[in-house]
């Protein structure tokens, strides 16, 4: 699943971020990426902190990059410029404080032209990956809002099986212009995993079949998706099974230039998205990665605070694969 994700990489060495670098997982996974040579990490951390854990855990990290934020060359130019990006909403002595958090200063560093992504959070919150690049990085343009998808996987007899859904994570209640950008970025996730994504609109009525607000919503915002002429498939509103199922397509949306064969899957809220992918990873037996943000000018990651080494190393090559 991640051969088109290292070719590019190869190709093309990128920079990432790891803004906990004492931590052993981040050691681990980290030690593995250079040794594999598929990015150049950056470590964030007390040098001496660092290199003693690396020890510990039998990591070589040789030749990798370690800054400390509270001892950085540059910090006070860091510090002006985020002043300036932060255009009065903080005063230096806000943003000094700021900087001196490892998520901070290494979104900074994104910022700065210095790293490619970041990839953070095992061991704080969604809400602080966020944050920091939503007031520094900012969305990419032409998108108002950041959203999240899963990419969910699993090996067949007949190869791999790849499906992306969202918003699992990130937009509570979107409206229809909200999910539009949701689909539009989500196809762009699914392309870098070599998807051929066609999109589906999820709801609990099939065409029309049901009533309620957010079917409208739903259908709504299909059209104005397809009003704009997308280079992808893209049908709504469609039950999950007509979507999926082509015997069910036949009977409940014979035409559809989607429904029975659907990868892309766009839910109506963060209720139906997280409960689904959640279904699906643990009755389905599939392997779930993500949260993958979207819209962001920059590739930067969120971890699960229960990560393991396994879990970093792949999330590293999704979030620097998505340049």
């Amino acid at each position: 699943m991640f051969e088109n994700l290292i070719a590019t990489l190869k190709a093309d060495k990128r920079k990432l971020v790891f803004t906990e670098g004492p931590d052993p997982r981040i050691l681990e996974a980290v030690s593995r990426l250079y040794k594999d040579k598929i990015l150049e990490p950056l470590l964030l951390g007390n040098p001496e902190e660092v290199k003693a854990a690396a020890k510990k855990g039998g990591w070589p990290i040789d030749g990798i990059e370690i800054i400390d934020p509270l001892n950085y060359a540059g910090f006070d130019g860091m510090v002006d410029k985020m002043v300036e990006l932060r255009k009065g909403k903080m005063d230096a002595d806000a943003c000094r404080a700021a900087l001196k958090k490892s998520n901070y200063f290494g979104t900074m560093l994104v910022k700065m032209g210095k790293a490619d992504g970041l990839l953070g959070g095992a061991t704080y919150s969604t809400a602080d990956t966020v944050r920091p690049a939503l007031q520094i990085v900012k969305t990419r343009p032409g998108n108002k809002i950041v959203s999240s998808c899963f990419i969910l996987h699993r090996n067949t007899g007949k190869g791999d099986e790849i499906y992306a859904l969202a918003d699992c994570a990130i937009n509570i209640t979107p409206g229809e212009d909200d999910l539009v950008e949701i689909a539009v970025q989500t196809v762009r996730t699914a392309r870098a995993f070599g998807m051929d994504p066609k999109v589906a609109l999820l709801s609990y009525s099939t065409l029309g079949s049901g009533k309620g607000d957010t079917v409208d919503m739903m259908k709504n915002a299909t059209a104005k998706i397809k009003a704009l002429n997308p280079d992808f498939p893209v049908d709504g509103e469609l039950q999950f099974d007509a979507a999926f199922a082509p015997e069910v397509a036949k009977t409940k949306a014979s035409g559809s230039p989607v429904a029975g064969h659907a990868n892309t899957f766009i839910f109506p809220n963060i209720d139906a998205g997280n409960i689904g992918y959640k279904i699906a990873q643990r009755l389905g037996g599939f392997e779930a990665f993500g949260p993958i943000l979207q819209g962001l000018n920059a590739p930067i990651n969120d971890l699960s605070r229960g990560c393991n080494a396994d879990e970093v190393y792949k999330m590293a090559i999704i979030t620097a694969g998505l340049k």
